[in-house]
């Protein structure tokens, strides 16, 4: 896969996020739980795209670490939602599963660019 397509599946995520997160049940919980998945989910291509357009080697390094940590969080968000059983079941499994293989790519990229 290379990077344009990466940065294609990585917006192909924010958006399924976005939409998810909306038809999420509203109230207390619904909310804030929504709006963290929100934030860490749309940050994981917006940081990416910027890790592409990083100014040295160690810059993309630093980028690409920014981009795992997001990706982290949005897999720990899907994970209390999976267990609190909020969210459509189709969707709340694709976003957690693409979640994860997110994490597993982009942890890669970290390693091998060391």
């Amino acid at each position: 896969m290379n990077k344009w397509e990466l940065e294609d599946r990585t917006k192909r995520f924010a958006l399924r996020i976005i939409a998810f997160v909306a038809s999420l049940p509203r109230g207390r919980i619904g909310d804030v739980i929504g709006y963290q998945l929100l934030k860490a989910g749309t940050s994981v291509g917006a940081n990416y795209r910027e890790a592409n357009s990083a100014e040295s080697r160690n810059d993309f390094i630093h980028k690409v670490a920014i981009v795992e940590k997001e990706s982290s969080e949005s897999r720990y968000w899907l994970e209390l939602i999976h267990e609190s059983n909020l969210g459509e079941v189709n969707e709340r499994t694709w976003v957690h599963t693409e979640a994860g293989e997110l994490l597993a790519i982009f942890t890669q990229i970290g390693k091998a660019t060391k």
